[in-house]
């Protein structure tokens, strides 16, 4: 068994992951990245991301965005009901800002921090599989496979940014499952609203258009076995369910691509921080992706947790001083996305007639008061924390 030891051991490669390791990079910290899978480039999951127009300016200070193809900005966001009148604009315009955000494929995004890491002194270890966390004499300790051998790296803080199953054994996180799973697949329709977005509330749950290249990428929403029923339907019945389900404000839907499906729950760790190792990501929370809020916040956990190791480095890293400080900086910004996306899939997901009437009221106000608008597009676009 072959011994190592490091300043910060991030568990997980993905962007989460990477995006952490950047910001430490060139700050004389020896950094090892551990990533199961066996290419740098993931080049098969199917999802688009809808990034925030924050995540875009911390993607920039990492040099991980001017390199990256394909993206497509959200210059509006339209929020309706479905059988309601209301309906709420956010507009970049009134924010004063290039866009809400963007639409981009994940693996277009994983390539481009891949490729900034690889220009960083980080240790990436691909192939790596993590078999144990834990803690003992003041660091961590990792065990891991690699290239048929057993391994273990010492660590002053590890970072768990892979999902969260490393620790859900000894310590399990609380579970949320709102019934419902996620449809997505890119669709093209007859009239197109270029640079806008439309998030549409359904008593089944909400509906997500997202601008992309030629037409959109859809996030629908049903109970799990109507979501699995649909993936069985063809094409021509699919789309004349979203016909239906949507309207006719973009026009026909005249194609579909792969369709793909997955459970949607909440799922958060009961803290985020254990002796000399902290959870970002999916392995803090797991959102709901109304609102698109999930791993935007992910980003913003990388951030500011590099922010705080090279605060509390070089003596300090991992110490119970330094978890604490990352604890108090993620607080509001981690308990309000919750609370916001919880809060919109309870409100906005069944058909109660006089919370329709309120939900339409409130959307309609909500697009009447421009400060009260810009204050929710901001936090939306930069988190609880502005």
């Amino acid at each position: 068994m072959n011994d190592q030891s490091c300043d910060v051991a991030i568990i997980g490669g993905g962007p989460v992951g990477a995006a952490l390791a950047i910001a430490l990079q060139g700050n004389d910290l020896n950094v090892v990245l551990l990533e199961a899978r066996e290419s740098a480039i993931n080049t098969t999951d199917p999802r688009a991301l809808a990034l925030s127009y924050g995540t875009r300016l911390l993607l920039q200070r990492l040099h991980a965005w001017d390199t990256i193809p394909n993206v497509s900005a959200i210059a509006t966001i339209e929020v309706t009901q479905k059988n309601s009148s209301g309906r709420t604009t956010l507009r970049a315009q009134e924010m004063r800002v290039d866009a809400m955000g963007y639409v981009l494929p994940y693996t277009a995004l994983h390539a481009a921090l891949q490729q900034s890491l690889h220009q960083s002194d980080v240790t990436c270890l691909y192939g790596a599989t993590v078999s144990n966390l834990s803690s003992t004499n003041g660091e961590a300790v990792i065990t891991y496979q690699h290239q048929g051998q057993e391994h273990v790296l010492r660590a002053r803080l590890a970072v768990v940014a892979e999902g969260g199953k490393l620790l859900e054994a000894t310590h399990p996180p609380k579970i949320t499952d709102y019934g419902q799973s996620g449809i997505i697949a890119h669709v093209t329709v007859s009239q197109p609203a270029e640079g806008k977005a439309f998030e549409h509330f359904t008593p089944q749950g909400p509906m997500a258009l997202l601008p992309y290249l030629d037409g959109y990428e859809l996030v629908l929403t049903a109970a799990h076995e109507a979501a699995q029923d649909m993936l069985t339907w063809d094409d021509s019945a699919f789309l004349g369910y979203l016909q239906q389900h949507f309207g006719d404000r973009v026009g026909i839907f005249t194609s579909v691509g792969k369709r793909s499906c997955y459970p949607l729950r909440l799922k958060r760790a009961p803290d985020i921080t254990f002796p000399y190792t902290v959870l970002i990501g999916n392995a803090a929370q797991t959102l709901h992706p109304v609102a698109g809020q999930g791993f935007n916040m992910g980003i913003r956990d990388a951030w500011e947790l590099a922010q705080v190791i090279l605060d509390h480095a070089p003596d300090n890293i991992g110490t119970a001083t330094m978890c604490a400080a990352y604890r108090k900086s993620r607080r509001i910004d981690r308990n309000a996305g919750i609370r916001f996306t919880d809060g919109l899939v309870r409100l906005f997901s069944n058909d109660m007639p006089l919370l329709g009437h309120v939900r339409s009221a409130a959307l309609t106000v909500l697009d009447s008061i421009l400060p009260v608008k810009k204050f929710v597009a901001k936090k939306m676009m930069f988190g609880a924390n502005g």
